[in-house]
């Protein structure tokens, strides 16, 4: 008997032209993969740059036609104009694209994996001290907004929530006497992040003001969401970011903060604290611990404590 797993797509003889393609592709993100709206939409922009270059070229009645040569002049073209990370992320999703069009048997092979992939140059994390942090915490001030400012950055900085899932973020997702919020992460994976003291006492304080928010307007949202906007709606991502920003140039000197800072700042003093990797892992929902070491290139004072505590030319300097 064959294994379930071993059996391949039926071979589809109709030609897709690059544009059915990609919408066919997108659909299967969508759909089938689960994928994040985010990651949806970044692979909708990088192909819909290729089907461009394609049409340009008069590619547009089969995806057969397309080879490693127009693959290279399409990337080609774009190295002069955009940054060796845009390059790359566009390698990957015309790879996943090609990829995929194989497993349907579209394609004989793919010619997207002969593409060479530039090299990046990944900064480091950007995080803030110990002592930037809790400033950026006592920014808000004590109106309804500001009562809720503070809950939004206790949340994103004590359990390293990402921005799309703390504005996904409904009422019953919140369980104060567990101590625990429910995150729906990328790929729509479910993980369950703890709430610290003070993050639980600044959404207690903010349950109280959150009606005068309600009562300003009225929205879909209004009963489910957790963090709502002056006029009563859910609050978005970007309304996020202006106010983390607001926060760390009154608090912490940093007009540029954004965040996903707040994330990784989260990740290094668990780190500096003497988490596992496994359990930073887990808070922050990355698919691999991979992921999570990056964390380990920015735990520089931890180190040095270790070091001059554990390795004896260390205290042999402190005895001289």
């Amino acid at each position: 008997m064959v294994s379930p797993a071993t059996v391949e797509s039926p071979r589809e003889t109709s030609a897709l032209s690059p544009r059915q393609a990609v919408d066919r592709f997108v659909l299967y993100l969508r759909t089938e993969r689960r994928s994040s709206a985010n990651t949806v939409v970044a692979y909708r922009s990088d192909l819909d740059d290729l089907v461009r270059f394609l049409a340009a070229r008069e590619i547009e009645a089969d995806v057969r036609e397309v080879d490693i040569h127009v693959l290279r002049a399409w990337l080609g073209g774009l190295s002069r104009t955009h940054a060796p990370s845009s390059i790359a992320r566009k390698v990957a999703s015309v790879r996943a694209l090609m990829r995929w069009l194989r497993r349907r048997r579209l394609l004989a092979a793919s010619p997207a994996d002969d593409l060479m992939t530039p090299k990046i140059r990944r900064p480091l994390p950007t995080f803030l001290s110990v002592d930037a942090a809790a400033e950026l915490m006592h920014t808000p001030d004590d109106s309804p907004t500001g009562i809720r400012d503070r809950a939004v950055l206790e949340l994103l900085y004590g359990s390293g929530l990402r921005v799309s899932e703390l504005v996904g973020l409904s009422l019953l997702d919140v369980d104060l006497a567990a101590r625990t919020v429910r995150v729906v992460g990328k790929g729509n994976k479910e993980r369950m992040a703890p709430l610290g003291t003070k993050c639980i006492a600044a959404l207690e304080a903010y349950f109280v003001t959150r009606a005068a928010l309600v009562a300003s307007g009225r929205a879909p949202d209004d009963g489910r969401a957790l963090f709502l906007s002056l006029r009563g709606r859910r609050l978005t991502r970007r309304q996020v970011h202006r106010l983390v920003r607001r926060a760390g140039a009154l608090g912490a000197g940093r007009a540029d903060l954004h965040p996903h800072a707040l994330r990784h700042t989260c990740a290094t003093h668990m780190l500096d604290g003497g988490a596992d990797l496994r359990a930073i892992q887990e808070l922050l929902g990355h698919a691999t611990l991979s992921t999570t070491q990056k964390y380990t290139h920015v735990s520089v004072e931890q180190l040095l404590r270790v070091y001059d505590k554990a390795h004896p030319l260390a205290r042999a300097r402190e005895r001289r």
